[in-house]
């Protein structure tokens, strides 16, 4: 958008100049003229007399959008092992191709993964691609961009969703820009406006404190990354059947820049937050790293996994790993316990899905009582070892009730 003075119709009042807010025009040869400091506002538009000043609409560039449909879902896999935001992702698509009467795509890429194929076509998708290469067993970004766009050119979809792993992360912006799209990385929440086939890709923004709703109105295919943990997993059919396509994507070394010399796996084995059934969270309210000694035995005793605040993260109590929040795991378990947890909105915005939440807490007002489903107030080095020794009995007490 820009402000363009029609020299024509200008009289040279000086009305535009001393309404400016930004001191962008400048009276030359008594015509008004706009410098480079216009941010085109439009002040001067509405405050001109003689109508004197228009806005300019940019010609938008774009492509025929209605050459694009389909919904589809890359589906990620290690060491032939499918990735569970990759289930999350065929549940959400499917509704989303239900709702835009179209056909639901998983891209598989691999070597010798066509059970993988099979799997992707009960979980719900109507068709799958598998590029099938030696060069493809190992993840590399420069094979993998090259083989989905190659397909983006010539298939032409409307809507691609990659979950936001390590790996989706890095291949997503690399496609988006190779192929010239808009991507909304990080996305919660996917809602589909039907008038004009618009994919409406909710995030958090502003460091968690607002939901930003974004769209891509002149470009495909519509891009997303979406958290793992935030969508339903897709329902498996055994009786489901569809098109399975195997292809040579005709790649070759040279297409490949960076090549992977060596795995190193850490030693340490990663906290599965995403799929735990049931988390214990400690936060700074625990007051000491010590307190987490309570929360692992809680968790111990409910068969869950120990989450955290991102405050206890940053302070050294605990590792990233267990991070719950904006910035750390997004999760949606049957049960989540908050423990010591104010509830900022960062953290709210990682674990508000939870099917159950039991916030305990000695602020009676803290913000995470706003979305629990069951509150205890007092501290919790008064509660939690009650909890433990409740669960210690439960047979007696299960026995006692009956």
């Amino acid at each position: 958008m820009a402000v363009k003075v029609l020299e024509e119709k200008c009289i040279g009042c000086g009305v535009c100049v001393s309404a400016c807010p930004f001191e962008a025009i400048d009276m030359v040869d008594d015509k008004a003229f706009i410098t480079d400091k216009c941010t085109a506002c439009g002040v001067c538009v509405e405050k001109c007399p003689v109508e004197a000043i228009e806005k300019e609409e940019e010609k938008k560039q774009g492509v025929n959008i209605e050459e694009y449909e389909g919904v589809w879902v890359f589906a990620e896999q290690r060491d032939g092992n499918l990735m569970n935001v990759s289930i999350e992702l065929l549940g959400e698509g499917r509704k989303i191709a239900d709702e835009l009467g179209t056909e639901l795509t998983a891209i598989l890429l691999g070597r010798n993964v066509n059970n993988l194929a099979e799997r992707l076509v009960k979980y719900g998708a109507d068709n799958v691609l598998y590029a099938d290469s030696p060069l493809l067993e190992v993840y590399t970004t420069d094979g993998y961009t090259k083989v989905i766009c190659d397909l983006i050119k010539t298939r032409k979809p409307e809507i691609m969703l990659i979950g936001a792993t390590n790996i989706g992360r890095d291949l997503g912006p690399r496609i988006s820009a190779r192929i010239h799209t808009g991507l909304t990385a990080d996305c919660t929440r996917l809602d589909v406006d039907l008038e004009n086939r618009r994919l409406m890709q909710t995030r958090p923004a502003f460091g968690g404190n607002l939901m930003a709703t974004i769209i891509c109105p002149n470009y495909r295919p519509q891009m997303s990354t979406v958290r793992p943990g935030v969508m339903e997993k897709a329902k498996y059919d055994e009786n489901r059947e569809g098109n399975i396509e195997v292809f040579d994507p005709q790649l070759t070394e040279e297409d490949i820049k960076a090549k992977v010399i060596e795995f190193v796996k850490e030693k340490k084995a990663q906290v599965k937050l995403e799929e735990a059934p049931i988390i214990v969270s400690g936060g700074r309210g625990l007051g000491t790293p010590e307190g987490f000694k309570l929360i692992e035995e809680l968790a111990e005793k409910l068969g869950g996994v120990v989450g955290a605040s991102r405050a206890t993260v940053d302070a050294g109590w605990i590792d990233q790993p267990h991070q719950v929040g904006q910035t750390g795991k997004t999760v949606r378990p049957g049960l989540y316990v908050a423990c010591g947890i104010s509830g900022a909105i960062q953290h709210l915005a990682g674990m508000q899905e939870s099917k159950i939440i039991i916030a305990i807490n000695k602020d009676k007002d803290a913000p995470i009582f706003e979305v629990a489903d069951y509150g205890i107030v007092g501290d919790v080095y008064e509660v939690l070892p009650e909890l433990i020794k409740g669960l210690d009995n439960i047979d007696e007490i299960i026995e006692s009730v009956n």
